[in-house]
């Protein structure tokens, strides 16, 4: 008979502890190879700002910091690299002249859109043997934990 109660509950955090530590560098790794794909100059960082300004642009990069929860330094500096890159670019706000706002380029929402529907393919090959309630399980838990982060 195996451990039970504080014991157990102690053993299936330390093994979600050690599942999430090599799931989370093997996301690094791959943001790594996903934001090269996009641009060789792109960092997974740029990148992640890329991915999430993809679904809310146009937008004020003042709002970007809200959204994201990131500092105004970081979304300057990021949103920088990636106008350089050529995948984002500052446009005029048609409620307000004065204001800019930041929104994906052609390039960076085309490049963007071939590797992420490349990640997606292998996103079903990977998880091909899983069940379909296995698969709606572990995104019901994993939305589950990223809201109580």
């Amino acid at each position: 008979m195996g451990p039970t109660g504080s014991d157990a509950r102690e053993i299936a955090a330390q093994d979600l502890e050690r599942e999430l530590a090599k799931l989370f560098g093997r996301a690094r790794s791959l943001s790594l190879t996903i934001a090269a794909r996009v641009h060789p100059g792109l960092d997974s960082a740029a990148y992640a700002l890329l991915v999430h300004l993809s679904g809310i642009t146009p937008v004020r990069a003042a709002d970007v910091v809200g959204l994201t929860g990131l500092d105004k330094s970081t979304v300057s500096r990021q949103l920088a690299r990636l106008a350089e890159l050529g995948l984002v670019e500052r446009v005029a706000d048609p409620s307000d002249g004065r204001a800019r706002l930041v929104q994906l380029t052609e390039t960076g929402t085309a490049r963007l859109a071939e590797v992420r529907a490349d990640r997606r393919a292998q996103l079903r090959a990977t998880l091909g043997g899983w069940s379909t309630g296995d698969i709606e399980a572990f995104s019901r838990l994993l939305g589950k934990l990223n809201g109580d982060l």
